[in-house]
């Protein structure tokens, strides 16, 4: 059977139960949303074949648990993946505090050269919010940028997402599609 795509691309969705990681995959591969929680239990995938730069990119997108006791199976699944998001509920603080030890678990368990991506989602729940898109963006700093020894430091993008729009959805599974894409494309990567 011939290949019906150019690329193919592994990308992790991580972070803590209950943040929306299930909904926002869904969102992506399906177009839908579904109102029922139910927690991922090991870890899941979906495919999606997309058109960057006339260029079919299949995607296999993998949905982990958020759960402590899935831990071990789930590091398993960084080792080649080309890009993560990391997922943080907007209305939930520790979530968020919870990122800096997904970072960890990244930078034990995948490549150094992975792409990542901070995603604080719900964020239509304006009301509830306890994580300003300040301090989003300021972790994302944090553990990105330039450093004064002119060697490039893995960044990592942040973006604010909401699993009920689907304009969202698309734009940051294209986002890291697209730096994934560039990635390998170009010996100097810049953005």
């Amino acid at each position: 059977m011939a290949k019906t795509y150019d690329y193919l691309f592994k990308l992790l969705l991580i972070g803590d139960s209950g943040v929306g990681k299930t909904c926002v995959l869904f969102r992506f591969s399906e177009d839908a949303f579904n109102t029922t929680f139910i927690s991922t239990i090991g870890i899941d995938f979906k495919i999606r074949t997309i058109e960057l730069d006339g260029k079919k990119i299949k995607l296999q997108i993998w949905d982990t648990a958020g759960q402590e006791r899935f831990r071990t199976i789930t590091t398993a699944y960084y080792r080649g993946a080309m890009g993560i998001m990391l997922v943080y509920d907007v209305t939930n603080e520790k979530s968020f505090e919870n990122i800096k030890n997904w970072i960890r678990n990244i930078e034990e368990n995948a490549s150094a050269d992975v792409e990542k991506m901070l995603l604080g989602n719900k964020c239509e729940l304006t009301d509830r919010r306890q994580v300003s898109k300040e301090r989003g963006e300021q972790l994302a700093v944090e553990y990105g940028g330039i450093e004064s020894t002119k060697k490039r430091r893995k960044s990592i993008k942040s973006i604010r997402t909401s699993e009920k729009t689907t304009e969202l959805a698309f734009k940051m599974y294209y986002t890291l599609t697209l730096y994934c894409y560039c990635k390998s494309h170009l010996d100097v990567y810049r953005f």
